[in-house]
């Protein structure tokens, strides 16, 4: 598995601006590098668009600051994409020139550009540059998960959990659920690290076809079905994704280990979960 891009390093906003600009260069007549808005403290959200079918496909890394590796994973599918489909070769089960036909595949590799910086600076900081935990700033459970918070003692910014004012408080968060009102795409896959879990469905919902999907990542992958628990099942991307639009929304929590994972692990780790994250184009 050869890259043009080294991937076993730490990416911040700035790699992954870099090589977004390589591989928009690279594959110009395949991949559109764009932005859904900007971060707390300014910095583009960078998106690279792979494809040009009717029907979207959104992976998003980079939630929380300490998971700064899931944005070397995404940007690693978005050159594979892309390099499949200028040789005519198959990736995965299908044909890459099929998949992109048929699909526009969206890719945020980092969403939480501030948080990973104060991450990389040696600082436990799952939060964006506020202290909000963009993972709990959707609106699914928002009230209830208020109620857990302030049992559990936390009033306002920190490194993780404070899950903001209001939902969509922080322009990240914001820019996001705008970009899928307006894409509505059909699946949304959600990258996180670490334990080797996927999750799907929220509370009682679960959409067509979401534990199918789910069960298909898990077997590629072999990784495991499960469910949050605790403060864990309130207020995500995916939740709000599988309420809002009652399409599948998926988390992969990838890889093993203790956040934040080696950088070196790059690589391993996109072999683990590169056959799950292509059942999302199927």
């Amino acid at each position: 598995m050869a890259f043009i891009i080294a991937y076993d390093r730490a990416f911040g906003w700035a790699e992954v601006a870099s090589a977004a600009s390589i591989l928009g260069a690279r594959y110009d007549e395949l991949l559109r590098v764009g932005s859904i808005g900007a971060s707390a403290n300014g910095k583009e959200l960078t998106l690279l668009s792979v494809g040009r079918g009717e029907k979207h496909v959104l992976f998003v890394g980079t939630h929380h600051g300490t998971e700064h590796i899931t944005a070397n994973l995404l940007l690693m599918l978005a050159e594979r994409l892309c390099g499949a489909s200028e040789r005519g070769t198959k990736l995965g089960r299908a044909a890459a020139d099929y998949i992109l036909a048929t699909r526009t595949v969206d890719i945020i590799p980092m969403l939480n550009p501030d948080g990973a910086a104060i991450a990389q600076s040696g600082v436990y900081w799952q939060a964006n540059a506020q202290g909000v935990d963009l993972n709990h700033n959707y609106n699914a459970g928002f009230a209830e998960y208020k109620r857990i918070e302030a049992d559990a003692g936390i009033t306002g910014g920190c490194a993780t959990r404070y899950s903001g004012e209001y939902p969509e408080s922080e322009p990240e968060t914001e820019a996001l659920c705008s970009y899928i009102r307006a894409t509505e795409p059909e699946v949304v896959v959600c990258l996180h690290t670490q334990g080797g879990e996927i999750y799907f469905g929220y509370d009682d919902i679960v959409p067509r076809g979401a534990k199918a999907l789910a069960g298909r990542m898990a077997r590629r992958s072999g990784y495991v079905l499960s469910e949050p628990t605790g403060m864990a099942s309130y207020g995500g991307c995916k939740d709000w994704f599988t309420l809002e639009f009652d399409k599948p929304g998926i988390t992969i929590e990838c890889g093993h280990g203790t956040n934040p994972l080696p950088p070196e692990l790059a690589t391993s780790i996109y072999k683990e979960i590169e056959a799950s994250l292509l059942e999302a184009l199927l």
